[in-house]
């Protein structure tokens, strides 16, 4: 092989042939020709298995799709195996025999080769390319995989709780679900298929007589499959015995937080169970680490929006209040306005109940109540340590309110949440909380409400005219005013799982505090008050910017209606 190899590298000129002589000559009987020569500093990886699959006579794949991998393979081929050997069967689109292509990354494995013939009862021919791409199309292939749930739901009768907690394992794998126990495999194939459909939550939810399992995709909740009610405290274990809880323990609430993995994607569960009456309730979130942070201009934000937000991150001190009810973005957008304003010039610190994702170059203090570390006590803390910017999680009382726009007052550029229906409303609430209007209105420079809306799913939209009323309550007049307007709806898909939406954006009000609306603050005006003067100075509110992503094709009349309430 050694000679056949350097003839190639001669002929081909793929590696340079002095080089190759003396790595081989200087390695020799180091292991296996191929794992030696990939380790070679002198070649790249593609280059070395351009060589091998040249003097073999293999095809070399520079790159794989995974629409390409039969369901021969990933039926019947373990994903646990393919991982560790880097392999992966494929069918090459114009392929209409039996046989199967199999891409190996290690050309002299062979003996895989008889191995996945035996497993999927096809005959196989061999092909090389690199781990990357192969480990790539492994993740994605396993996970378009279907799960019968209900299949291994019917194997748990015999399951024991004892031989339960000798199972677990600190980070599963999700894509592994061979020789598992049933249980594990049960909830393993829950969270798999969560992530499929992209669930934000998976609720397990008991009744009298079954077990329920729902997911909140896109802010909805659906019913997705029901199991024997005597799952529950199997399942339920299981989940505890993942998110470090205490299984003993049924009757009290309990939180706790887990780490799976699917594939080379690492996920995040924070685990919530509470007592009811038919049994103990569980609500996993799932916050999915690969997805990362979104950018400013990913948010949704319209242009003159974007416009005017851009310019308040560059501001050296104020309060920027963003509000809006629970799982409306609040905290994806405070992550997207530090991560604009992330730069090494800046120190910039947060506190955070729970930290959801870690940001580069950002100090971020998890707030621990138990232990007297409260927003207020952190907060203190915090402006001891020099901050340009102080990011905290969420106003909750007076003093933390006091603390941030005194914070503010000194210097800093002060970032916080609160729970209001729109941006008018935040002034309101910190006067309630018992702020004095004078700091309230020296302090805030901007409040942003916001909510999230379905997006119209881009393969099954489809053009629908709105009525005349559903027009009239988005504020976009009549039929006649709206000439020439197109409005989508989608009508369900295999993509959007029939639902007609596929993924989110945002809803914008930004309200710039301007010396008129101080003025309001200060003499204590209503809500309604601020936000006419608002509109005045031309703020576009919730249901107003929803009505334009409706115009753009973005979302659908109905949507806009369901999350923003009726402007003054």
């Amino acid at each position: 092989m050694k000679e056949k190899l350097v003839q190639t590298a001669k002929r081909t000129q793929l590696v340079d042939t002095d080089q190759l002589v003396r790595f081989l000559e200087e390695n020799q009987g180091r292991g296996r020709l191929d794992e030696v020569l990939l380790t070679c500093p002198y070649f790249t990886e593609e280059a070395v298995l351009r060589l091998f699959a040249e003097t073999l006579g293999w095809e070399y794949l520079p790159e794989i799709s995974d629409r390409q991998v039969p369901p021969e393979f990933v039926q019947n081929v373990p994903a646990t195996y393919a991982q560790h050997h880097h392999l992966i069967g494929i069918k090459p689109p114009q392929e209409d025999g039996d046989g199967m292509t199999v891409v190996l990354s290690r050309p002299l494995d062979t003996n895989v080769l008889d191995n996945v013939s035996k497993m999927t009862h096809l005959p196989v021919q061999p092909a090389v390319s690199t781990r990357a791409a192969i480990t790539a199309v492994i993740d994605t292939a396993y996970q378009q995989r279907t799960t019968v749930i209900e299949e291994v739901a019917e194997e748990l009768d015999a399951q024991n709780l004892d031989q339960l907690v000798d199972e677990a394992s600190g980070s599963d794998d999700l894509l592994d679900v061979v020789n598992r126990p049933p249980v594990i495999r049960l909830v393993n194939d829950i969270l798999f298929r969560a992530l499929q459909m992209r669930a934000s939550d998976v609720h397990v939810h008991p009744y009298e007589t079954r077990l329920q399992i729902r997911y909140r995709v896109d802010g909805i909740l659906y019913d997705m499959l029901s199991l024997n009610k005597n799952v529950l405290p199997l399942v339920i274990s299981r989940i505890k015995v993942m998110a470090g809880m205490d299984i003993a323990e049924r009757r009290l609430p309990q939180d706790g937080r887990s780490t799976v993995r699917l594939g080379q994607r690492e996920v995040d569960l924070r685990v919530s169970t509470v007592p009811t009456s038919f049994g103990e309730r569980c609500v996993l979130r799932i916050l999915d680490k690969s997805s990362g942070v979104f950018g400013l201009d990913e948010l949704g934000l319209w242009p003159d929006d974007l416009k005017k937000l851009d310019a308040l991150l560059n501001r050296a001190h104020g309060v920027i209040f963003v509000t809006g009810p629970t799982g409306s973005g609040k905290s994806t957008s405070l992550y997207a306005y530090l991560n604009r304003i992330n730069s090494a010039e800046k120190n910039v610190i947060t506190i955070e109940d729970p930290i959801e994702y870690q940001l580069e170059g950002i100090s971020q203090i998890q707030v621990a109540s138990k232990k007297g570390m409260t927003f207020a006590t952190s907060l203190r803390h915090v402006l001891r340590q020099d901050p340009d910017v102080i990011m905290i999680g969420e106003v909750r009382d007076v003093e933390t309110a006091r603390m941030a726009i005194q914070s503010s007052l000194t210097g800093h550029l002060v970032f916080s949440t609160l729970h209001t229906n729109d941006s008018a409303g935040a002034v309101t609430r910190l006067l309630d909380l018992g702020v004095e209007p004078y700091l309230v209105s020296s302090s805030l420079i901007a409040i942003i409400a916001q909510r999230l809306v379905r997006k119209t799913c881009p393969d099954c939209k489809t053009p629908a005219q709105p009525t005349a009323q559903e027009l009239g309550e988005l504020g976009l007049g009549s039929l006649a005013d709206n000439h020439g307007a197109k409005f989508y709806v989608g009508a369900g898909c295999e993509r959007c799982f029939k639902t007609g939406y596929r993924g989110r954006t945002g809803i914008y009000e930004v309200m710039l505090i301007t010396e008129k609306i101080q003025d309001l603050i200060y003499k204590h005006q209503t809500a309604g008050t601020i936000k006419r003067m608002a509109l005045d100075a031309g703020m576009q509110t919730l249901r107003m910017d929803g009505a334009r992503k409706v115009l753009a094709g973005l979302t659908t009349v109905a949507e806009v209606l369901r999350v923003t309430q009726a402007d003054l």
